[in-house]
């Protein structure tokens, strides 16, 4: 139960924070809403046919999910950054993978409202249903983005506690580039041969491809999914090791104080 409260307690900390601060809701409710029309109307403008329609708009459904759970573990972070109260946090008998968790969470539960929301919308604007492959490949690809979602909000987590304010930009952008080299709105075979190879070592690119497949689209890469959990799985491990490496070395050179009034 005690490790159960201090998970809660961060889960409740990005919960509070969100909720008192009206502008959240543009992150959950307006861009996502927002990027998904004007991506799919665009489609229908260029007449690219209904295939790359929903080629594309799985891509946009894909950032938005992957940006709003992300951004909720850097919460973890940025919100006592911007209070000058970091040290605080670090002064609570808890530990790294508590802070790691309850964040996550928190991002997995707005992560599910913008996927419903965005499910919603899409079916009534273009007539494409996400959940069309069934409630078992849908919470496959959705666990998956979640997950790797989890690890690009840590990495970026440690990015704050090297390099401080420097690094809050990477919060926004670096998801981006992720996807970028990913295929959100293009098949990774079109990318030259060193981004291609790049690609391939990217969870989003099989998690993609996998739930593409069930709309007809070939798979680039053999077995998409059992990839890209495994990938997701190591980078996993790999990002909280860097995320504990980070704490340790804040508390020993004085970064957390640095941060803090």
């Amino acid at each position: 139960m005690s490790e159960l409260a201090k998970i809660s307690a961060f889960f409740q900390k990005n919960w509070r924070m969100t909720r008192r601060n009206a502008l959240t809701v543009f992150e959950v409710v307006f861009w996502p809403v927002v990027t998904l029309l004007s991506v799919g109307l665009l489609t229908q403008f260029l007449a690219s046919g209904p295939e790359a329609a929903v080629f594309v708009l799985v891509g946009t459904l894909t950032f938005s999910v992957v940006q709003v759970c992300q951004l909720d573990v850097a919460y973890v972070l940025l919100f006592d950054m911007w209070a000058k109260s970091v040290k605080h946090q670090f002064l609570a008998p808890v530990r790294p993978w508590h802070m790691a968790l309850g964040a996550w969470l928190m991002g997995v539960a707005r992560g599910l409202m913008v996927f419903a929301l965005l499910s919603i919308v899409s079916r009534w604007a273009f007539g494409l249903s996400f959940l069309a492959p069934g409630w078992g490949a849908a919470a496959t690809f959705f666990l998956g983005i979640l997950l790797s979602a989890g690890a690009v909000g840590l990495l970026v987590a440690t990015l704050l506690l090297l390099f401080g304010v420097h690094a809050e930009v990477t919060a926004w952008s670096g998801v981006s580039f992720v996807l970028l080299l990913s295929g959100i709105y293009y098949p990774v075979s079109l990318l030259p041969a060193p981004l291609a190879s790049v690609a391939a070592g990217v969870p989003f690119t099989y998690f993609l491809e996998g739930f593409r497949a069930h709309y007809g689209f070939a798979p680039v890469f053999g077995e998409p999914v059992l990839r890209g959990y495994v990938m997701v799985l190591a980078y996993l491990v790999g990002a909280y090791g860097a995320f504990s490496w980070a704490v340790r070395r804040a508390r020993r050179t004085g970064m957390l104080l640095r941060l803090s009034d």
